[in-house]
């Protein structure tokens, strides 16, 4: 692929140049590669279509995960998470020792490799809140919690220049990957002061269908604030806030 320079970016296709617009910005390519319908029939081709099935199951599985926790997602994500999230589906489609290649799935896979998931590589979760937490998810009655210890948010968070204030989230997502649905539930702290104080002991807790047989996943956040006259401003736009998940409970 080429890169387009110049002040008139093309979109579209001339000749046998392709011309979009990717994160990367504004490339061309040549045309080409195998007719749609013979990669579609063609024995050759069987590999092919089961790799591309599976790369789909991966790609929808993200999408339902990606809206079932959107009202924290909005606000801590990069510009390549549905790409990465993407990429971690299908290597947990991959461990599906159940069902035949081409027809292996996200929920018969090992979804345990979700843990950690950064939803945003340039705030990680990992690198910014150094505390333990303890996290647990009571199937029975469908709550899940996430408790965490007074800390000095100083010298217990790593928070970019110009903070004054951060809040955590926390949220847990039931996901129904068959029939691309969820059910979600979230909570967070008041915005807290970015000081050296100790906080107090925080508790947060969501809840999702009571007996779920479905998967569960919990995510944990931070978000940033920058206190201008007296009102609560997302610092840089909110493009440090960290979202991970932190655990994946299956029936």
């Amino acid at each position: 692929m080429a890169r387009q320079n110049g002040i008139i970016k093309l979109k579209g296709t001339i000749g046998d140049i392709s011309f979009y617009k990717t994160g990367d910005g504004h490339l061309a390519r040549e045309k080409g590669g195998v007719d749609a319908s013979r990669i579609a029939n063609d024995p050759a081709f069987q590999r092919t279509r089961e790799n591309g099935s599976e790369f789909g199951a991966a790609g929808k599985g993200g999408k339902v995960l990606r809206n079932a926790i959107r009202i924290l997602l909005q606000n801590a994500k990069d510009k390549r998470v549905v790409s990465r999230l993407t990429t971690d589906l299908l290597k947990i489609v991959k461990t599906d020792a159940t069902n035949e290649r081409g027809l292996r799935t996200i929920e018969k896979g090992d979804m345990n490799l979700l843990k950690g998931f950064e939803f945003n590589i340039n705030g990680k979760l990992g690198s910014t809140l150094f505390v333990a937490f303890n996290k647990d998810f009571d199937r029975v009655s469908g709550e899940a919690t996430v408790g965490i210890t007074p800390f000095s948010p100083k010298i217990r968070i790593a928070a970019p220049s110009g903070t004054t204030h951060f809040k955590m989230v926390m949220g847990a997502a039931e996901v129904d990957f068959v029939n691309e649905t969820s059910t979600f539930e979230s909570d967070e702290t008041a915005v807290l002061p970015y000081d050296s104080a100790d906080t107090a002991v925080i508790n947060l807790s969501a809840s999702v269908t009571v007996n779920s047989s479905l998967p569960v996943v919990q995510v944990l956040g931070i978000e940033f604030y920058q206190e201008v006259n007296g009102a609560m401003y997302p610092l840089k736009n909110g493009s440090y806030n960290a979202l991970s998940v932190i655990d994946v409970t299956t029936a």
